[in-house]
Formats: structure tokens, sequence, C-alpha cells
């Protein structure tokens, strides 16, 4: 085990005492359950096979979203941080994406789209696109003029010049865009199938929130909160970390 996962590892096993003492003190498993009771609805779950399905077509909503934000704010955060003109002309509409509740969005979509995947997909991606764009549009700042200067003495195609002088450079920032976006799609994408879905795990918890089942309810979202922790943890952070390496190096 890397030293880097015991204060996490550490700070999870405080967390459960605190609730399970929590729920020793409240005494009513109703609204409170304790860990050992959410965990053999979790077992359960698993062996039925129910969690699978329904985790996996989350993971789907939230796989598409994050493409599809990370590729449509990374292409307007890059124009918007090279060009003063684009940024004036585009600056008025992120601040606008960056302000509509997320739930507006949500529901717009599906009047206008309907209530399939489509619309589900991109209610999800339209809430995070502004907060990628604002993300690399500052990165695409900071780029080294030098880098550009030598770019255009060697006459590198754009195609070339983007693989190998800006995204380098942009990199750490894409890479905290990506975490940040991931945090903030998987919570609007169960938003989206609470609303608006007959699968995923935000479905389920709507169908036992109807019914005042607090352990079933704990029991789907500390699940899919274990997922995204763990893609945090073992593919986010490290690729973060590497990014940030090219720019320990150049300094």
């Amino acid at each position: 085990m890397r030293p880097a996962l015991l204060p996490g590892l550490a700070s999870v096993a405080v967390m459960v005492l605190i609730w399970a003492v929590a729920a020793q003190v409240a005494d009513r498993p109703q609204t409170l359950p304790g860990p050992w009771q959410v965990a053999t609805r979790m077992v359960a779950l698993a062996a039925s096979g129910e969690l699978w399905f329904n985790a996996g077509m989350t993971l789907m909503r939230v796989g598409l979203s994050f493409v599809l934000a990370m590729a449509a704010g990374m292409a307007l955060g890059l124009a918007m941080g090279r060009s003063r003109a684009a940024d004036n002309w585009l600056n008025p509409a992120l601040i606008i994406g960056l302000n509509v509740p997320a739930l507006v969005v949500i529901v717009l979509c599906y009047i206008w789209i309907g209530l399939n995947e489509t619309a589900a997909i991109a209610a999800v991606a339209l809430n995070k696109i502004p907060l990628v764009t604002v993300m690399i549009r500052e990165g695409a700042r900071a780029l080294r003029p030098d880098l550009d200067d030598m770019a255009e003495a060697f006459q590198m195609p754009a195609m070339t010049r983007l693989r190998h002088v800006v995204l380098p450079q942009l990199a750490p920032h894409i890479a905290a865009a990506a975490r940040a976006g991931v945090s903030l799609i998987w919570k609007i994408v169960l938003v989206v199938e609470f609303l608006g879905r007959s699968n995923g795990v935000g479905f389920k918890i709507h169908l036992l929130f109807s019914s005042f089942d607090v352990a079933g309810v704990l029991a789907w979202a500390l699940a899919f909160v274990g997922v995204m922790l763990a893609i945090d943890l073992f593919v986010l952070r490290p690729w973060e970390r590497r990014a940030n390496r090219w720019r320990r190096d150049a300094a």
C-alpha cells in the first residue's frame, strides 16, 4: 500500500466511526441507519446484480458527458485564451452559462429534446462546459511566448504546434479541469436520472426516497461515491501529478 493512501484511509475510518457513534446514540435506524446496515444493503444489491447494472448506466452517462464537456470546453477555452476577439464575443455567454442553475438546464433539455438519453447527456455536458472553458482559458493565457516564438521560427504546422507546444503546457490545467469536472458531473448525472431516467443510481434513489428508505438511499449513494473515489485516486490524481511534473521540469 502506498504511504500517500494512509491519511485518506484514516480519514475515512474516522468518518465511519463518527457515523457509527451517531447512529448508536440516535437509536433511530429508520432515519439514521448505521454503517453495518448500509453495508448489508450494498452487499445484497451487488449479489443481485442490480448494483452493477444501474451503476454501469450511471457511469456510461458520466463518461459520455465528461468526454463531450472536456472536448467542447477545451476548444472554447483555447480559443478564448488565445484570441482577445473570441474572448470578448464569447465571455457574456460564458458568464451566463456559469450562473444558470443546473436544474434549469436539465429541465429545459428535457422539455426541448425529450425524456431521452440525448437530453440527459446534453444537460450534464452543458452544465460542465463553462467550468472547463474558464480553466482552460486561464491556462491558454499563461502559455509561454518564447515557446510560441520557437514554434514560429521552426515553421511548425498548426497540429504539430498544438501537440508538442500547446498541449504539454496546458496539461496541468486540463488535469485540474478533469478532476473538478468528474466531481461535478456525477452529481448532476444523479439529478438527471432522478428527474427523467428509468435506470441508474439517481433513478433508484428516487424510488427509495418515495418510500423513505434511508438505508437504501445511503447504500446506492455510497456505492457510487466509492466508484468515483477510486477513479479519482487511481486515474485522475496520477494523471494530474504527471501533468504537473512537466511544469516543475520546465521551471
